[in-house]
């Protein structure tokens, strides 16, 4: 791996990390409100970052209330919902249509988020799909122009 892979996914893990702690109390919650999540929509643009948003989520939820239960799913979440998006991106070239996508994909996939809350503190699945799903929706897409802005000026694709 070259150094500059290797810094830019533990500048991206760093990144989700941080932000993930600034917002804690809504980011383990039913009403999943995890801002740090736009940082999914990197993967619209190299599918390298991949590796930085999964260390990331994997540190973050060693901080979680939930324990063991957050670092499975959470984690799981993450890898299987960002390597069907991966899987997608070959079909769709536009990143705008990709980030899109992606919002509702992990919108759509929150069930797991939505199981594993019903498994740790049994609350009631649908109605937890539903809050953690309107949470991660509200998240992504107000990230799409801002990942859209920010790629502008820092070229995403070519920056790892």
């Amino acid at each position: 791996m070259k150094v500059k892979f290797l810094a830019t996914t533990g500048i991206i893990a760093a990144l989700y990390i941080a932000v993930t702690m600034l917002v804690a109390p809504f980011g383990f919650t039913e009403v999943q409100f995890r801002v740090s999540e736009m940082f999914n929509h990197l993967v619209a643009f190299n599918p390298r970052y991949m590796l930085g948003v999964v260390i990331g989520v994997f540190i973050a939820n060693l901080f979680s209330p939930l324990g063991i239960y957050d670092l499975i799913f959470g984690v799981g979440h993450s890898i299987i919902t960002l390597a069907i998006f991966i899987l997608i991106c070959r079909f769709v070239k536009n990143t705008l249509a990709r980030m899109i996508i992606n919002s509702f994909l992990f919108t759509f996939t929150m069930f797991i988020i939505a199981f594993e809350l019903n498994l740790a503190l049994e609350l009631p699945f649908l109605w937890t799909w539903l809050t953690c799903a309107v949470g991660e929706f509200v998240v992504l897409i107000v990230g799409v122009p801002i990942m859209h802005l920010l790629n502008k000026r820092l070229n995403f694709k070519d920056l790892i």
